[in-house]
């Protein structure tokens, strides 16, 4: 029994990493066959909503907080900044490069998060401490590498030229990238990081003025529904847009709003309440190889060496913040049952 619960965490993980990635290989296909990004994004939420909404209801109708308007103007943000934006952001650079660069620049996200924590205070950097040299060392790292994944492209590793026969009997748009497309993708995803590195900070407020995780996530996914229709309706003229036609883009709204938006959310929420954030966050590399491996046997996309050299930098460097935190945390907890122990000692003597 013990066993079970120890090991059971990592077996959820590698479950909710499968689902993203065979959810990232749909929607790479979806794209390619040009799938209106904003519809796609509208009826993702709704179809999260609908999954969530049950939820939420049976397990918190009787503890659920009272909303109040400020509850609502910081779900507002925290659906725009972690639904909205950044996956319309993500969608867009699907459309200029390959899977296994948006998960390289996933990679980036723990890193951004806490660059950006940092002038808030929401995280520390002592240099004086191992732990804190190697979140030094690891954020300088992943910005290397970061910054080789958005300007450098490279030579193609990969046989361009058996893809492109291949995706031409696929139908589908494209093998091989310009360097523009490239760029755009790469500018697309940096933003698109950003925007999830700033629902993070967001999200820890949210948490705490409103402590009812499925209850605030169904209402994070409505509203981000409300978001994406309303934005839908303002530029997209026609109608016929709403109507899904091919069994790829039903597939690929349903499978990401229940798989993506529903299951692996919770799933990963259940991990970081078991195991905390940085034992979640470090499979977020796993992520690339398992859409790596299905981009080039499946989707045969092309790999490129800025793509190679870009990872080999940022997984690592992420890595090295992640064992920062870990030690931190460590420290931090040892430190506080030390404390302890002397208040209960204090206690007794008096």
């Amino acid at each position: 029994m013990g066993w079970c619960e120890e090991w059971k965490p990592i077996f959820v993980m590698l479950a909710v990493e499968v689902a993203y990635a065979a959810m990232n290989t749909v929607i790479k296909t979806a794209t390619d066959e040009g799938m209106n990004g904003l519809i796609f994004i509208t009826l993702r939420q709704l179809i999260a909503t609908l999954f969530m909404a049950p939820v939420a209801y049976f397990r918190e109708r009787k503890t659920r907080p009272k909303l109040t308007t400020e509850i609502i103007v910081y779900l507002f943000f925290s659906a725009m900044f972690g639904t909205s934006l950044t996956q319309y952001l993500f969608f867009f650079g699907l459309r200029n490069t390959t899977a296994t660069f948006a998960c390289a620049f996933l990679n980036m996200v723990p890193v951004l998060t806490f660059l950006i924590a940092l002038p808030f205070r929401l995280e520390t950097l002592n240099v004086k401490t191992r732990a804190g040299i190697a979140k030094l060392l690891g954020t300088i790292i992943c910005l290397v590498g970061a910054t080789l994944l958005t300007f450098y492209k490279g030579v193609a590793l990969t046989n361009t030229t058996h893809q492109s026969s291949v995706s031409k009997q696929q139908g589908r748009y494209n093998a091989s990238y310009s360097t523009k497309q490239w760029m755009m993708g790469s500018m697309a995803y940096l933003a698109g990081c950003l925007s999830w590195s700033s629902w993070f900070l967001l999200q820890s407020k949210v948490g705490k003025k409103y402590p009812a995780l499925y209850s605030g996530s169904f209402l994070i996914f409505f509203l981000g529904f409300l978001q994406g229709a309303v934005l839908s309706l303002a530029t997209q003229k026609s109608f016929s847009v709403w109507v899904l036609k091919k069994k790829v883009e039903i597939i690929t709204v349903i499978v990401s709003g229940i798989a993506g938006s529903g299951f692996c959310f919770l799933a990963m929420s259940w991990c970081v309440e078991k195991r905390g954030p940085v034992f979640t966050a470090a499979f977020t590399p796993l992520l690339q190889i398992l859409v790596a491996g299905i981009d080039f046997s499946i989707l045969h996309e092309p790999l490129y060496l800025g793509s190679v050299l870009g990872s080999v930098l940022v997984i690592p460097g992420l890595y090295f913040l992640l064992w920062g935190k870990r030690k931190e945390a460590q420290s931090s907890a040892a430190k506080t049952t030390e404390e302890n122990e002397e208040h209960q000692v204090q206690l007794q003597t008096v």
